[in-house]
């Protein structure tokens, strides 16, 4: 089993192929469409069959960046799945298990910083998009649904063991990976909070009306 990760220094996005070399299976989480070449080279390289695209979240209205991108996604030759339904997007269930190898990614509705975002856990490590980074995102800086937000982490991610990895949609202060313990102590927008305090720090600014 292995990981390898891709960084877009542009947008700070991040991706992540994740690899069964003995069963020749791979999935790819985020992928960018840009980094197809690389991607290919990647997985031809190691004789890998791409097995799943694996989206943690689509930006409405945002999504084809640059235009096209969603249709390019498909030419990877592997199912999409992704929380947000669309043309040629293989839906599935919450808890839903993917076959990958010998093992499995299961798929996880995490709503909140999009209405349909959705994590992939794969063993001990926990692809959560920007579930924990609310504010590193570029195309949405707030969360779209702030209270399923705060429901996701606590009830979905803070409540797997201490040890799991946490790997981010974007880089936060040069960081791709956490832990959870780590985010439950010291996160700086979950940490310490109540959910009403979560709310003031990562909801709607209100409106300044002129005088």
């Amino acid at each position: 089993m292995s990981l390898r990760i891709l960084y877009d220094e542009h947008s700070g996005a991040l991706s992540y192929l994740l690899a069964d070399e003995a069963a020749h299976e791979a999935a790819l989480v985020d992928p960018r469409s840009g980094d197809r070449p690389v991607l290919m080279a990647l997985l031809d390289e190691a004789g890998l069959r791409l097995r799943w695209v694996l989206r943690t979240h689509e930006h409405h209205g945002h999504d084809d960046q640059p235009p096209g991108e969603f249709g390019r996604l498909l030419h990877l030759g592997a199912p999409v799945v992704q929380g947000a339904r669309r043309e040629g997007v293989c839906s599935v269930a919450d808890g839903e298990r993917l076959p990958l190898g010998a093992g499995f990614v299961q798929v996880l509705h995490t709503p909140g910083h999009t209405a349909h975002c959705q994590s992939y856990l794969w063993q001990d490590r926990m692809f959560c998009g920007d579930l924990l980074t609310a504010d590193a995102c570029p195309w949405q800086p707030r969360p779209a649904l702030p209270a399923a937000l705060w429901d996701s982490v606590q009830q979905r991610i803070f409540t797997l063991p201490d040890e799991t990895l946490l790997f981010a949609g974007h880089e936060r202060r040069a960081r791709a990976v956490t832990t959870v313990l780590e985010q439950r102590r010291w996160s700086p927008h979950f940490a310490g909070l109540t959910r009403d305090g979560f709310f003031a720090r990562v909801g709607p600014k209100p409106l300044h009306r002129r005088t």
